[in-house]
């Protein structure tokens, strides 16, 4: 996730750091050295060149515009979903680090929490299609009885058993188990955000209108504009491009791209908290962005 404080006119303009730019250059640069040769075409021989209303793609890109809004929103709320769920993980692992003081048995209290903040690591792990047993190991006392089928689970499942043998009594028990389930309905809520993308034929349809409405865009602006066509073009390519293309990062808000989701700091977050209440020091350093970059 980019961090950046606000910036000033010129640096808006001019910084490649989180812009899409980078990964729609070429296909912007592609359109507007199409828009140059059919000017070029126009000016030399315009007895080959067939003029084009510009109002049909002036309904088009209307449509174009709401249609791109529309999937944006979806892929932006699927973000701030994953965000919201992240949030709610730290909240039950703070509340069952509270909660957790009537155990008498600080030796197995760590141990519980220790592998709260494993869970935290493999779901990271998971979400990245990364070895989620082999992340969350440094934090188990006993990896050997976590299944490497579903790491998170299991390791819930562990601390769940654990739990009700406690002799805490049923309200205390309670309140601890309502931490574990309120962890495993995150996890739930990442999977679904991870495993459902959004509708192929609905980004298909948006994908190919993009492309046609950009490479169809020059005949209509070579007459009236002549060589201000490709740069104006461009400018048409760059917003329909990286509109397109945001929605794409978005819609898988737990890689490594640069408006990704901080997972990694939230985990650290997770890790300092347990590791404080256990009066470990010192603490893990806070993560911190690298070149304005959170991950």
């Amino acid at each position: 996730m980019i961090v950046t404080p606000h910036t000033d006119m010129l640096r808006v303009l001019f910084t490649l750091k989180g812009s899409i730019i980078k990964r729609i250059a070429l296909r912007c640069l592609g359109v507007t050295l199409l828009a140059a040769l059919i000017v070029l075409v126009e000016r030399h021989y315009p007895a080959l060149f067939y003029p084009v209303s510009a109002t049909p793609f002036t309904l088009l890109g209307l449509s174009l515009s709401i249609f791109m809004s529309f999937r944006n929103n979806a892929c932006y709320d699927r973000w701030w979903e994953g965000r919201k769920a992240w949030g709610q993980m730290i909240v039950e692992v703070r509340s069952f680090t509270r909660q957790s003081v009537v155990i008498a048995d600080e030796q197995l209290r760590e141990q519980l929490l220790r592998s709260l903040c494993g869970f935290a690591h493999a779901l990271n792990a998971k979400l990245r299609n990364e070895d989620e047993l082999q992340a969350a190991k440094p934090w188990l006392d006993d990896a050997q009885c976590i299944s490497a089928h579903n790491a998170c689970d299991g390791i819930l499942r562990e601390v769940g058993r654990q739990c009700a043998q406690l002799p805490i009594g049923d309200l205390r028990y309670t309140q601890l188990e309502q931490r574990l389930s309120g962890l495993a309905q995150v996890q739930a809520t990442c999977e679904r955000i991870k495993g459902t993308p959004l509708p192929f034929p609905y980004t298909l349809l948006l994908h190919r209108t993009i492309y046609i409405f950009c490479l169809l865009l020059p005949f209509a602006l070579a007459e009236p504009l002549g060589w201000l066509a490709p740069l104006f073009t461009t400018l048409v390519s760059y917003t329909f491009f990286g509109l397109d293309a945001i929605g794409n990062e978005l819609e898988d808000p737990f890689g490594r791209d640069e408006n990704d989701l901080p997972t990694d700091a939230m985990v650290r977050t997770i890790e300092r908290d347990v590791l404080a209440a256990l009066g470990h020091e010192p603490l893990p350093p806070v993560w911190v962005a690298v070149e304005h970059v959170l991950s």
